[in-house]
C-alpha cells in the first residue's frame, strides 16, 4: 500500500475558489486525483493553478445549500467523470454577528451552508462512493467549537451539528466501504479570515497552541489527504483538530 495514494481517484472538493478548500484541491491533484473544484464563486483560478503544476481539474459553479443544484453537480460528476471515490465538505461562511443582532434569516443561511450543504452533498453522492467500493467523505467542522470566542453562535452551532453529522453517518455508510470523518482547522490566514478577523484575535489564538503559529491554508492538507486516503480505511466517524494543538479531544 502506498502513502496517501490518489491515482485516478475523483475528488469533489466545495469551498475550493480559495483558503483552505483551494488548498486541499491542489493536494489532491498532487497525489494523483481528478479534482472537481466547487464554488459558488468562479474557481478558475483554483483549476488553473492546479493544471500550472501538472495536475488535473474542472471547474463548477454551484450552491451547494441548494438542493437542485447539488444534484445536478452529481449527475455532472457521474455523466462526465464516471463518479467520484472522494468528497470534501469545506463550503462554510463565519459572519460575526452579536446575538442581539443575529437574525433568524442569516442563522439559515449560516446552517444551509455549513451543514445542510454537507447533508445534500453526502445524500447526491453516495450512490456513487457506494460504487467506488472505498469512497470517502470529509467534512470540515472548526476548533471554535471548543473556545470561547464571541458572536459566533450561529457558526458554532453549525459546526457542531457538522461532527454529530458525521459520527451518525459514519455508521449508515460503514457497510458500503464508505469512510466519513471531520476535520477541524483553526483560525487560519486565508484572504477570507484576513478580511473577517482582527488580527489580535489570531495572534492571541496562536500564541495559545502548542505549536506557536498562525494557520495557514496548507495545514490542514495533510490531514485531510490521509483520510481520503486508503491507509485511513479503518477511521470513520472521527473529528480530528487540525490546530497546532489547541484542542484536545
Amino acid at each position: 500500500m502506498t502513502w496517501n495514494t490518489h491515482d485516478g481517484k475523483v475528488a469533489v472538493v466545495t469551498g475550493a475558489g480559495r483558503g483552505i478548500g483551494q488548498a486541499i484541491a491542489a493536494g489532491l491533484a498532487q497525489r494523483g486525483a481528478r479534482v472537481m473544484v466547487v464554488d459558488k464563486d468562479d474557481p478558475t483560478d483554483t483549476v488553473e493553478a492546479i493544471r500550472g503544476d501538472g495536475g488535473t481539474a474542472e471547474s463548477y459553479i454551484a450552491d451547494v445549500a441548494d438542493e437542485a443544484q447539488v444534484a445536478e453537480l452529481a449527475d455532472t460528476v457521474a455523466g462526465e467523470h464516471g463518479g467520484a471515490d472522494i468528497l470534501v465538505n469545506n463550503a462554510g461562511i463565519y459572519p460575526f454577528v452579536p446575538i442581539d443582532d443575529l437574525d433568524y434569516a442569516t442563522w439559515r443561511n449560516v446552517l444551509a451552508v455549513n451543514l445542510d450543504s454537507q447533508f445534500l452533498l453526502a445524500r447526491a453522492f453516495l450512490p456513487q462512493l457506494r460504487t467506488s467500493g472505498s469512497g470517502r467523505i470529509v467534512n470540515m467542522t472548526s476548533n471554535s467549537i471548543g473556545l470561547a470566542v464571541p458572536h459566533l453562535t450561529h457558526y458554532m452551532a453549525s459546526k457542531m451539528g457538522v461532527i454529530g453529522f458525521t459520527r451518525a453517518l459514519a455508521n449508515d455508510v460503514a457497510a458500503d466501504g464508505i469512510t466519513v470523518n471531520a476535520v477541524g482547522p483553526t483560525l487560519s490566514l486565508t484572504p477570507g479570515v484576513r478580511a473577517a478577523v482582527p488580527e489580535e484575535l489570531v495572534r492571541n489564538l496562536s500564541n495559545s497552541q502548542a505549536i506557536k503559529k498562525p494557520g495557514e491554508a496548507t495545514d490542514v492538507v495533510g490531514t485531510v489527504l490521509f483520510l481520503t486516503s486508503a491507509d485511513s480505511y479503518f477511521v470513520t466517524g472521527q473529528t480530528i483538530m487540525s490546530d497546532g494543538g489547541l484542542i484536545r479531544l
